[in-house]
């Protein structure tokens, strides 16, 4: 009987024993994976709520015209214009670009920091003419336009003269307010501000013209069904 009894004690010692041991290694298991309490990591483990990706149609909900401008061996860069802000420099871009005016031209002046311009000379270095102009949407001109020359907006290049922008742009590859208001913005880099910087960082020589011209293979313009007709030109 005594032997039955000490088999007994012996056996729930044993069992206690080891249970303690498993409540022990968890607890420190749990603690050695986290490092925080139990009702901290509770909070912490849930993965926070993330914003989906912008795609193309995500970010054109007014389907405005998407320029495509693809570069000789830099890549690609994508733009949506908006002619609720400068209607007619909307319609000579998509006019220029569709009947294949600038294939084949260059961005002839690069000023990193500032801007890249291009769209008004080949890839020889002369320059080439649409034979007419526009009329300057921008404050200074008369007309309102509030898009400002923020990193990735594109506007029309100019003289002196307000109404002298025909084929010319630039794109801005930093901020420049003292733009606002006195040049045509009217659109802004939705894809390819990795190419933006590509070409703003090429090394350039006097007048700020590049020692290898960055050269635009094509530039096309989705119009998603929208006739937008020919601009007013100037002669």
């Amino acid at each position: 009987m005594k032997r039955i009894v000490s088999i007994l004690l012996t056996a729930l010692l044993l069992f206690a024993a080891v249970g303690c041991t498993n409540a022990a290694a968890n607890s420190t298991g749990s603690t050695e994976l986290t490092g925080k309490t139990e009702e901290t990591a509770t909070q912490t483990t849930e993965a926070p709520a993330q914003e989906p990706e912008k795609t193309e149609e995500d970010s054109n909900v007014n389907n405005n015209p998407i320029a495509t401008i693809t570069m000789k061996d830099i890549g690609v860069m994508k733009l949506e214009l908006y002619p609720d802000v400068a209607p007619n420099t909307v319609k000579n871009f998509i006019s220029l670009a569709n009947a294949g005016f600038y294939d084949g031209l260059i961005f002839h002046r690069i000023i990193a920091g500032f801007m890249i311009q291009g769209g008004g000379y080949n890839a020889a270095g002369y320059p080439v003419e649409t034979g007419y102009s526009i009329k300057g949407e921008f404050a200074s001109n008369g007309f309102q336009n509030d898009l400002k020359h923020t990193r990735g907006v594109i506007s029309m290049a100019r003289t002196q003269v307000r109404d002298s922008a025909s084929s010319q742009f630039f794109i801005m590859h930093d901020d420049a307010p003292h733009l606002d208001g006195e040049y045509a913005a009217f659109g802004m880099l939705l894809e390819g501000f990795d190419v933006l910087d590509r070409i703003a960082t090429t090394q350039t020589g006097y007048n700020d013209v590049p020692l290898v011209f960055p050269v635009i293979e094509s530039i096309r313009v989705e119009t998603f069904g929208v006739d937008y007709g020919e601009p007013e030109k100037l002669q």
